[in-house]
């Protein structure tokens, strides 16, 4: 038996799992010089893009582990970046409201994105796309 099956080459998710960290060590210098982790920014970006949201509305957004992101609000509140907010009509829902701190990052970080997409000049506009396309069909299978 070769066990074909079981070799590192013929595995998706292990193609998946080199990707994603080569991504994000990509963006670590930018980030550190923000004083962010990579869930931290995207903690960020969710909230640039609409801000004081439920932390229930927060997790669907970023699609992070309540527990990891319940830790990751802390550490952004203790920076300064966000407050967090008891609903006045529910106590129970929290919402996430971004401070100056976090507004002003929002400026620092508006060239990442570009620099980022430099470290791909192999693959064209179409095939980044066609990607996301991808990725989102094999999302929707693995939920």
């Amino acid at each position: 038996m070769s066990y074909e099956q079981l070799k590192l080459k013929n595995q998706l998710c292990h193609r998946l799992y080199m990707a994603s960290n080569s991504v994000t060590r990509r963006y670590r210098p930018h980030l550190d010089a923000l004083d962010l982790t990579y869930p931290q920014y995207v903690v960020m970006m969710a909230l640039w893009e609409q801000d004081n949201v439920t932390i229930a509305q927060l997790r669907e957004l970023t699609a992070i582990d309540g527990g990891a992101l319940t830790l990751i609000l802390k550490k952004m509140t203790t920076k300064s970046l966000i407050r967090i907010v008891s609903n006045e009509y529910d106590k129970r829902k929290k919402h996430v409201k971004l401070l100056a701190g976090g507004l002003d990052l929002k400026v620092q970080a508006q060239h990442i994105p570009e620099q980022i997409k430099c470290n791909f000049s192999n693959v064209n506009e179409e095939e980044v796309n066609d990607l996301i396309a991808l990725l989102d069909k094999v999302l929707v299978n693995l939920d």
